[in-house]
């Protein structure tokens, strides 16, 4: 089983803060998102893998996991919790389990990878029985990792989805807010437990595909419009778009390339604090004219020379 380092796949090293986590998968999101790659496989596999290593790198505890146990970290305590069965089963008296595992003593040309996948690789986990017929410990159900791709829009609105997990219809309410790479566990809805544990639990990842008119910073939002030359000289307005429909606004004379203006709760809904909303910041982007008629060329340079 070939090592899989995520934190190469998301451009960090070990030290990277949550924070740096995450910018580092927005950025790299936005270049491989299939919506700006269409019909590029390449593309579409390196997402794959940038949003894999983004599910176990941006939740804590799957990312302690993940740094003591490599690839096999979702097997990791269950493998801890065999060995103190069987410590315990042996200093009762008993055998080892069938497989023989006692302290990780691995053979020669057996790796750490090898040993979880000849452990929990068959089926139900491929746990070996011992020569009484089967391993004593309870241990919980491996839990399902599922990914859900919302656009802007989606994600601002509380709405219902539903899945189809283990031949169950599962339905969830996603809560207006959801940022990109948020993670939200079901309990109780992932494979069945071993022996008689209890049922693992089911991970949704969010997925926010970019936008075109906004960029969301946190709760903002932020977007350009582009005004003519006539607009930002005598002031003027100029529809400008939000999530929901678009609002008039007022441009001021005189108005500069590159001001902003903020408009206040236009942004984004905050997660889970219903009436909260960030706000949206509007850059004006001067359209100078082209194509002048020699009237027009002649009255600037009346302007210029005034």
């Amino acid at each position: 089983m070939a090592y899989i380092d995520y934190y190469k796949i998301l451009g960090v090293d070990k030290s990277a803060t949550q924070d740096d986590i995450k910018k580092a998968y927005r950025k790299q999101a936005r270049k491989l998102h299939p919506d700006l790659n269409p019909n590029d496989k390449e593309a579409e596999k390196k997402f794959k893998e940038l949003n894999e290593a983004n599910e176990v790198l941006s939740n804590p505890e799957n990312r302690t996991k993940y740094d003591k146990y490599g690839e096999n970290w979702k097997h990791g305590e269950e493998y801890e919790k065999a060995q103190q069965q069987q410590r315990q089963y042996q200093s009762q008296g008993g055998g080892n389990y069938g497989g023989g595992f006692s302290g990780a003593d691995f053979g020669e040309g057996e790796d750490f990878s090898d040993f979880f996948q000849s452990m929990f690789g068959g089926e139900n986990g491929g746990f070996g029985r011992s020569s009484r017929g089967s391993a004593s410990g309870k241990f919980k159900g491996q839990d399902i990792n599922a990914e859900l791709n919302l656009n802007l829009k989606e994600a601002a609105k509380t709405h219902q989805q539903t899945f189809d997990i283990n031949g169950k219809k599962v339905r969830i309410t996603i809560p207006a807010g959801v940022y990109d790479g948020q993670q939200i566990k079901l309990k109780g809805h992932g494979n069945p437990g071993f022996n008689g544990g209890p049922t693992g639990d089911l991970y949704i990842t969010f997925n926010i595909t970019p936008d075109p008119n906004f960029e969301r910073v946190g709760d903002d939002l932020k977007t350009k419009v582009v005004i003519d030359l006539y607009t930002a000289v005598l002031g003027g307005d100029v529809k400008v778009e939000i999530l929901e429909g678009t609002v008039n606004l007022k441009v001021k004379p005189e108005t500069q390339n590159g001001v902003i203006v903020r408009l206040k709760g236009k942004g984004f809904p905050v997660y889970k604090k219903e009436g909260e909303f960030g706000d949206l910041f509007v850059t004006y982007d001067v359209k100078l004219p082209t194509n002048l008629t020699e009237k027009q060329k002649e009255l600037f340079e009346q302007l210029k020379n005034s």
